[in-house]
């Protein structure tokens, strides 16, 4: 290939940059080391959605990349977050003008036409660049593979936790030996936390902030306590719904229980809960993108997967992965370098652990520097017990199933519906779900070859 041409961000930068930017539903980015003038002779264009502190993040992996390889000129485009970047991507793979390299919620690949849309990684190359199956949490990499072949490279996984504050906890008793949260094991024993924290709470603040009137997170703290007693969805061939309404209501009686005890106030809605944590609420769920926020305000907090309650250890775990949207062309110079630059930064993942994001290449997990990292290093057995959703069409991050179930299980949490009438929803919801066919190849689920 030649020398690269005039890429689509150094036009608008020339426009003015970020405003012009950003209203074709881009965003600028990259340092000189992607100047006008580079003397790269491959080019890779890259499309992410990744904007404040992990946009920031992503740059300085890059620009590592590119002081490294100064022959790759990597073009990296950032389009907006969740339904809009997911358009954009199957628009450009359908006609053929898809980039080199992409990023997904690992939840969407089986329903983004893999094979038609995206196009397989090829593990050799991978390998001849560091990066093999053997490096990554068995379960993570399972949920990558379509068919027999891999469709995702994960980068990281993210999950929601269980913050808290040590202050507070510390005066209600709550700590260990070992400055942490005492176990928790049952419901009986988390209220039983929370009833103690509350009595050690300034006047005017809740004592657990958990978006109740979130659909995203409603749906998302659902499926991890869900998983904790062992719910399933679909069977193996995604043809009956398997969903237990028995389990799903103690679920949903348990959420919905923070507000009746007084826990929760319904009328703090949105990131409320992150601001009453600063403010000195001992509790908040949230994502682990929050650890930025408050590391940056100074807390002396802690953070941990959300409480095994059920028994069994599981949180809401998601995950960021690279993908090759289908090039009718893909081959050749520019397909080995999208597969190097993915290597790359998956390798070199510790400055994308700083953003609070579990680093999926296994071997960064047990470096020194990650170990130093807090509360980084307390919730990062999440990799070992991830709660997904099932591996269907209609998952996965801004996906149909939230979008369809989200908003139900936020009406038994705010008590506008009993959990018994929600959980039989829900199971009615998914068996719709289970018979729609997926706009992108007119497949049901059980057609779809989503199983690994």
């Amino acid at each position: 290939m030649g020398r690269p041409a005039l890429n689509r961000r150094h036009f608008l930068a020339g426009l003015g940059g970020l405003t012009v930017a950003g209203s074709l539903g881009f965003a600028a980015l990259g340092t000189g080391a992607d100047a006008l003038a580079s003397s790269a002779s491959t080019r890779v264009r890259y499309w992410n959605l990744f904007s404040g502190g992990d946009g920031a993040n992503m740059i300085a992996m890059l620009d590592a990349f590119r002081k490294a390889n100064p022959g790759i000129d990597v073009q990296d485009s950032t389009l907006q977050w969740g339904s809009p970047f997911y358009t954009k991507l199957a628009m450009a793979a359908a006609g053929n003008r898809a980039p080199d390299l992409g990023v997904m919620h690992l939840g969407r690949v089986a329903g983004f036409s893999p094979g038609r849309l995206l196009d397989p990684w090829d593990v050799g190359l991978l390998a001849k660049y560091g990066v093999r199956e053997a490096d990554f949490n068995p379960e993570l990499w399972k949920r990558a593979v379509i068919d027999g072949k891999l469709y995702a490279l994960p980068l990281d996984i993210h999950v929601q936790l269980c913050f808290y504050r040590k202050d507070v906890l510390k005066k209600a008793g709550l700590l260990g030996d070992d400055g942490r949260i005492v176990p928790v094991t049952s419901t009986d024993e988390w209220f039983d936390v929370l009833k103690k924290a509350k009595k050690a709470t300034k006047e005017g603040l809740q004592t657990i902030g958990l978006w109740v009137n979130d659909q995203n997170f409603q749906w998302w703290f659902f499926v991890a306590f869900y998983t904790q007693l062992g719910g399933t969805w679909f069977n193996a061939a995604n043809t009956e719904v398997t969903f237990d309404t028995d389990k799903a209501t103690q679920v949903l009686e348990f959420l919905r229980r923070h507000i009746t005890d007084g826990y929760a106030n319904p009328g703090f809605g949105g990131g409320a809960g992150a601001e009453q944590f600063l403010n000195g609420a001992p509790f908040v769920w949230e994502g682990n993108w929050s650890v930025p926020v408050f590391s940056g305000a100074k807390l002396d907090y802690g953070a941990t997967p959300l409480p095994p309650v059920f028994g069994k250890q599981a949180t809401h775990a998601e995950s960021h992965s690279f993908v090759l949207p289908h090039q009718s062309d893909r081959g050749g110079a520019t397909n080995e370098a999208a597969h190097q630059l993915a290597a790359y930064i998956v390798q070199h993942a510790q400055q994308w652990a700083a953003g609070g994001h579990i680093p999926a290449y296994t071997p960064t997990l047990s470096t020194a520097a990650y170990k130093k990292l807090n509360p980084q290093s307390e919730y990062v057995t999440a990799m070992d017990h991830q709660a997904t959703e099932p591996k269907v069409w209609f998952a996965g991050s801004t996906g149909i199933l939230a979008q369809r179930v989200g908003p139900i299980v936020v009406s038994s949490t705010l008590g506008s519906a009993k959990p018994e009438a929600v959980a039989r929803r829900m199971k009615g919801a998914l068996t719709q779900l289970l018979a729609m066919k997926n706009p992108m190849d007119g497949k049901t689920a059980a057609q779809g070859g989503a199983i690994a």
